[in-house]
């Protein structure tokens, strides 16, 4: 009998986890990026940083935004401005990459180019402890 209420709870306790995983990623918002975006630029705004350290500077342990890009795009870039030191790190179906400021883009985060179709979860960072508000620019545009 022990035995049988054993294999009961073990279901049911998996099961628990996987809503509240689920729940967890909900909680991150999504955005689908179709061709002809609008508006364009579209912002939005969040704080950097977080308490998880990588090699993109200081994070948060869930990404601040989830894009959907639902077709190939020839052209998007994305721009992060802080009165920090901002990151992006970008995790999605063509790798992981860390985009720091730099003086080309006057202080900003900045990547552009060709994107393919898939979900990427960016965590805007922060090379210093502190956090602070950011602006988050989608843009087709080339400047």
């Amino acid at each position: 009998m022990k035995k049988l209420r054993l294999l009961a709870i073990v279901p049911t306790a998996l099961a628990m986890s996987l809503v509240f995983t689920e729940a967890n990623l909900a909680q991150t918002p999504t955005i689908q990026i179709h061709q002809n975006l609008q508006p364009d630029p579209l912002v939005l705004n969040g704080k950097s940083g977080g308490t998880v350290k990588s090699n993109c500077g200081n994070i948060s342990a869930e990404p601040n935004q989830v894009i959907q890009v639902t077709e190939s795009l020839p052209y998007l870039r994305l721009t992060v401005e802080s009165q920090g030191k901002p990151t992006l790190l970008i995790d999605g179906p063509g790798g992981r990459f860390c985009v720091l400021a730099d003086s080309y883009s006057g202080g900003k985060s900045e990547l552009s180019g060709f994107w393919q179709a898939g979900t990427y979860s960016l965590h805007v960072g922060e090379l210093s402890k502190q956090e602070y508000s950011y602006t988050l620019s989608i843009s087709q545009k080339n400047k």
